[in-house]
């Protein structure tokens, strides 16, 4: 494993722990205000030390990591879970990730009442 006395750019070494699946996925997550280190909402460019917490909301689902080693290349898998440690809430069961109800081909468009009642079971605000 490659490690690196200097400090590495953020969405280059989300990339290189396999956080995403491209470079550009997780510059793009940068930009539109997806990660954050510290606290902080993080540019693409901006640094990461060892000791640093990176949160990314990613793929429906917030990850939030310590940085425990840099990294500039991307690395295998072992391999890149030594270099963070994970604190990420666990992943929901799929039971109740899928619990949104699916209409019947062919029903048509909701009237308001069905409407309602989809609000009231998702439990949206203001129903």
């Amino acid at each position: 494993m490659v490690e690196d006395e200097g400090p590495v750019r953020v969405d280059s070494w989300i990339w290189a722990v396999r956080l995403t699946k491209t470079r550009s996925l997780a510059a793009t997550a940068c930009r539109a205000g997806h990660v954050r280190v510290n606290g902080d909402r993080a540019k693409p460019a901006q640094t990461v030390r060892p000791g640093d917490e990176v949160r990314l909301f990613h793929a429906g689902r917030e990850r939030v990591v310590v940085v425990s080693r840099l990294v500039r290349k991307r690395v295998g898998a072992p391999a890149a879970a030594e270099c963070y440690v994970d604190n990420s809430p666990p992943v929901p069961p799929r039971e109740v990730a899928a619990a949104a109800g699916v209409r019947d081909r062919g029903t048509g468009r909701p009237t308001k009442r069905d409407r309602r009642e989809i609000e009231r079971l998702r439990g949206a605000p203001g129903a």
